[in-house]
């Protein structure tokens, strides 16, 4: 199991400067790993076994496998319901008639792991475009200013990095505003990825996972299992071959999936785990918009941030940064150790009111 899992822990990697927040490494972190994990499993053949086994008489078996692993199996929805052995032989495979009986196929689970792992990879794109935007910037200024004990070289960096804050003053509103389009950009992504999966799965993962749990509380002759419906382990196959008189002879198989085993507990656990990513995430962006409009709240944030630091220092820098000043300055004060974090809340005070820095 560690060489299937093993390719993703360099995603786990701790980043030597935050340049985002946890709702952000929630996406291209947490949810790439999941997805990428989750495409490795539905690939590990040594843990699953053959994707497909079919059963028909007079068709070698492997042709069988390859035709119908190709050309996508089917379920009969109205016979989904019961208990299999009791009103009929096995839930949605049941005798039917062409024409009269609906029919679904089912063949997406042919492109599972190429659908995570394209998940994956939208997921980091917002990554992908902030890191590129943001050039290193938070780490150039932070120097080596998170150690609590500066040297002399420590106190030259502290020295250059308030004259660039000062002689900058008001020019960070376009870096700031970036970071809040890749923000609005998670969110967006996370819906369109619900609404994506919804399409792949024919309509049904929208209230997946809702069915689910409600499946689980109903009677057992009463209930249709969803998780059987989306993600059936036995599925029929029809195999067409010419007889010796050159008629089409049908073929009617029993396909068994238990890739589909696996696949239906992947996509019970994503459906939850979308949902809470967009409801935190949409909170995270209501956040993002207070603090973009009060001003009051940015101050209140700078001082939990450099709680070190006198209150009318900071509300003197407050008043005098716009929007991008103050997320370059809090960004800062994730990454710089917080008592050298004061001494630059104090000599930036002194910068902007017109005093030499002693």
């Amino acid at each position: 199991m560690f060489d299937v899992f093993g390719s993703v822990k360099g995603l786990l990697k701790l980043d030597q400067v935050c340049i985002d927040n946890n709702i952000f490494r929630l996406h291209y972190k947490a949810t790439v790993i999941i997805l990428i994990a989750f495409s490795l499993l539905v690939t590990s053949r040594q843990y699953i076994g053959d994707p497909i086994d079919c059963i028909v008489d007079e068709i070698p078996l492997n042709v069988m496998d390859t035709y119908c692993w190709i050309y996508s199996t089917f379920t009969i929805p109205n016979r989904l319901t019961g208990i299999a052995g009791k009103d009929i032989v096995q839930p949605g495979v049941a005798s039917h008639v062409d024409g009269h009986d609906e029919v679904k196929y089912h063949k997406y689970y042919q492109w599972v792991c190429f659908v995570l792992f394209f998940q994956a990879m939208l997921f980091y794109v917002p990554r992908y475009l902030w890191k590129t935007w943001e050039g290193g910037r938070i780490k150039m200024l932070v120097l080596d200013l998170n150690m609590p004990i500066m040297n002399e070289e420590a106190k030259e960096r502290k020295k250059i990095l308030v004259d660039y804050f000062a002689d900058n003053i008001k020019g960070h509103n376009f870096y700031a505003m970036r970071f809040f389009f890749c923000e609005v950009l998670n969110f967006v992504n996370v819906l369109g990825q619900i609404y994506f999966m919804d399409f792949f799965l024919d309509g049904e993962f929208s209230t997946y996972g809702s069915d689910v749990v409600r499946f689980t509380e109903m009677e057992p002759e009463e209930r249709g299992d969803p998780m059987a419906r989306v993600f059936p382990k036995v599925t029929k196959c029809t195999f067409h071959k010419y007889g010796p008189s050159g008629s089409v002879q049908k073929f009617d198989g029993l396909c068994v999936l238990p890739l589909n085993i696996v696949n239906e507990k992947i996509y019970v656990f994503l459906w939850f785990w979308f949902i809470l990513l967009t409801i935190l995430t949409g909170i995270s962006l209501m956040y993002r918009f207070a603090v973009i409009m009060l001003p009051r709240l940015r101050l209140l944030m700078l001082r939990a941030r450099s709680r070190l630091s006198a209150h009318d220092e900071v509300e003197l820098i407050a008043s005098r940064c716009q929007m991008g000043d103050w997320f370059i300055l809090y960004q800062l004060g994730k990454n710089i150790d917080p008592l050298i974090y004061k001494e630059i809340i104090c000599d930036l005070a002194q910068k902007v009111e017109g005093k030499e820095i002693v």
